[in-house]
């Protein structure tokens, strides 16, 4: 992309080349800069959550809901998936990935296939009900937006409706699963029995 700009560049305006590539660094620059604030505050805030061992007590707080999500008992798993939900409840996708990606390992059973708590912890980081969209906000103002925090009311009803869908259709899928092994299950046992019966009759 950034070639193909460029060469439209060169043949469109020529003189604007380098001006235009030295103000597109400086911008991008800026904005990494900004950022960088944003989550130095949050994260900060995050690291002394955990330090302070309120992370237990937030553990402890979405103990049922987790285990009703996840259908686990896994105290420092709990931990992690709490840390995470609320890091991406405050807007902070990146700062929740570390925990994300902790919680996916103790999650993983070792088989190759995502078992139902990791595609649940899939959809929630995807779908995640944001109370605070701070990168968002940030990004609107360092665009020089007059009002950058108007857009958590939409944003927080929008992402509470993506994620009561997502979390209902893991949960339903997750059902029509179970149901198809149950099922190929009885067929199998009855196949068994059937040929076992064959064998007896000989």
């Amino acid at each position: 992309m950034v070639v193909c700009s460029i060469c439209l560049l060169i043949f469109s305006n020529p003189a604007n080349v380098l001006s235009v590539m030295i103000g597109a660094s400086t911008d991008a620059l800026t904005l990494a800069l900004e950022l960088c604030a944003v989550y130095a505050v949050w994260m900060g805030l995050l690291e002394i959550v955990d330090a302070c061992g309120l992370s237990q007590k937030l553990a402890k707080l979405l103990h049922p809901v987790i285990k009703w999500l996840f259908k686990i008992d896994d105290i420092e798993t709990e931990k992690m998936i709490s840390l995470n939900m609320s890091a991406n409840m405050l807007g902070l996708g990146n700062a929740a990935t570390p925990m994300g990606i902790a919680a996916m390992k103790r999650l993983d059973d070792g088989s190759g296939i995502a078992t139902p708590a990791v595609i649940m912890l899939i959809v929630l980081n995807s779908t995640s009900i944001q109370l605070l969209p701070s990168t968002v906000i940030g990004l609107r103002a360092a665009a020089g937006s007059v009002a950058p925090a108007d857009i958590i009311l939409p944003t927080l009803i929008s992402t509470i409706c993506t994620c009561a869908v997502g979390i209902g259709l893991a949960k339903f899928f997750n059902h029509l699963r179970e149901r198809h092994k149950g099922r190929g299950g009885q067929a199998i046992s009855f196949k068994k029995h059937e040929n076992n019966s064959q064998r007896g009759g000989k």
